[in-house]
């Protein structure tokens, strides 16, 4: 007899569902003339998810307020205020615990450990000032968070509350939810970058270290981009904290007689929004634009944000030697790199774009003819520019030190019109659904991504169809929407399951 599909909870209990995360779905500019709020849309994948939700369920987000056009909003709107459909509270940190909380915490020192890319034997060094902006910064913020969530909540509820903390800045909620609600909430965060293996977490003093795995064990589930992440998460608990226990289990965790499960829900992409995107007039006038630069040329095609965890030198250096080792591509390849101005106010980062640029420049002063200039570099945030050459690239190039997911190469590989070659780093999330169909390849091997590259440009059409058309297929059949809902079923059903055992053992 075939298995019944599982019942769609979201649809039969409608619960409440409250997100939190450190950016909000919307950004607020304030018109002092008409004393109105103009608003922008994120483009974030929770934003596209919950889109489809809202109409027929009850979705709360709060966020932190970025900016005083936003600090005016919240002012303003105190309580959970409908905004295109979204009830939004914006919470108002102090300036000061914020700054440390996101520019000292969580970016760099959290974002580093978890994509492996601080340089041991220099970098980090915990001072002082880091304590300082652990306690007044990391957890005055994230007490904050969950307070505000706190006091949002109805007193009483006869349906599901679902609280959803997203990502690596919000690592202690959990803990200070409990504490002040206690098990009539499920709690479910979602950490959407790259969980490393235990050696990763040393660099941590053990306070902090164990004070994150206590804050995110008091939730119901942890949801993760892989397996392998949901798996470092079990074994990084069971390593540094006592009486933390997985009795053989590599996707839960018993910690002071509470069982948390760690699962993986990768994330995906809102595929009909996205392929709308690519027919749009705009598209076709920057498809138009970038047909005129290449003419009969070949693309090589990186769209990043500049962020050392996305291995653009490295990308570079191996585009280098693509040229040093195969002469017959000078004149009739291109590299267009479409990079994304992130966090320029941290030294690392603007170091990293001053290297770029530099190395950018010393290919084309090494390989440049007088009608071609092999790198061309565009700095800027156009998500529609970006679609627009994902179109038309022989060779998408997506090879970072570590990614959660890298939604590029999900989006590249459903709109592309070449039947173009997907060229992966085995250390992005994506590799575990598209590694099969693409050409994959260590984010540190140079000389093997040359390789790869040069195995793309000379691919047989066949086979380059035969390789991409899966890519396409595996990306449609789990969009965005999917993602979310399989994360809020599952925490009903594991809760009504829960429930149905503490009522049997109650009659027994």
């Amino acid at each position: 007899m075939p298995d019944l599909p599982e019942p769609d909870l979201l649809e039969q209990q409608n619960p409440l569902i409250v997100i939190a995360s450190n950016r909000g779905p919307f950004s607020f500019s304030y018109d002092a003339g008409s004393e109105t709020f103009d608003i922008k849309r994120g483009a974030g994948g929770l934003v596209t998810a919950l889109s489809a939700l809202v109409e027929r369920h009850d979705v709360r987000w709060i966020a932190a307020a970025l900016g005083e056009d936003d600090i005016h909003w919240a002012s303003a709107n105190p309580r959970p205020t409908a905004v295109q459909g979204i009830s939004l509270q914006l919470m108002i940190p102090d300036a000061e615990a914020y700054r440390q909380y996101y520019s000292v915490i969580a970016n760099p020192l959290l974002w580093f450990i978890q994509h492996q890319l601080w340089d041991a034997p220099r970098t980090p060094s915990i001072m002082q000032e880091t304590w300082q902006a652990w306690q007044a910064g990391y957890v005055q913020v994230n007490q904050q968070f969950a307070s505000t969530i706190a006091e949002s909540l109805p007193a009483e509820s006869d349906r599901p509350i679902l609280i959803l903390p997203q990502d690596y800045h919000l690592y202690l909620v959990p803990h200070y939810l409990r504490e002040a609600l206690g098990d009539r909430v499920i709690i479910q965060p979602f950490v959407h970058i790259p969980w490393p293996g235990i050696d990763a977490w040393q660099i941590l003093p053990a306070q902090m270290r164990d004070a994150l795995l206590r804050g995110l064990l008091a939730a119901d589930r942890v949801g993760f981009q892989t397996h392998k992440d949901a798996f470092n998460f079990v074994q990084t608990c069971r390593f540094y904290l006592e009486d933390a226990h997985s009795y053989g289990s590599r996707t839960s965790i018993v910690y002071n007689g509470h069982k948390v499960e760690a699962a993986a829900y990768p994330i995906s992409i809102d595929v009909e929004k996205v392929l709308q995107i690519a027919q749009e007039t705009e598209t076709n006038l920057f498809k138009r634009q970038l047909l005129n630069f290449l003419g009969d040329n070949r693309l090589i095609l990186r769209t990043d944000r500049i962020e050392p965890s996305k291995n653009i030198l490295r990308g570079l250096e191996a585009f280098r030697v693509l040229l040093q080792k195969y002469p017959q591509h000078h004149g009739s390849v291109n590299m267009l790199a479409l990079l994304v101005p992130s966090r320029m106010e941290v030294d690392e980062y603007q170091t990293y774009f001053q290297e770029i640029m530099a190395l950018a420049g010393m290919i084309n002063a090494e390989f440049s003819q007088e009608l071609w200039e092999p790198v061309r570099i565009i700095v800027g945030d156009n998500y529609v520019r970006a679609i627009a050459a994902m179109q038309l690239y022989d060779v998408l190039l997506v090879n970072p030190i570590a990614d959660g997911m890298n939604l590029v190469a999900k989006e590249g590989v459903l709109v592309n019109q070449r039947n173009g070659m997907l060229v992966l780093s085995e250390n992005a999330g994506a590799f575990y659904e598209l590694g099969e169909h693409a050409l994959t390849v260590s984010p540190y091997d140079v000389y093997g991504t040359a390789e790869a590259l040069n195995t793309a440009l000379t691919m047989p059409s066949a086979e380059r169809e035969t390789r991409a058309a899966p890519l396409r297929e595996i990306v449609r059949a789990a969009d965005v929407r999917h993602w979310f809902s399989a994360q809020v079923n599952d925490a009903l059903r594991a809760s009504s399951t829960q429930a149905k055992q503490a009522a049997t053992s109650e009659t027994s």
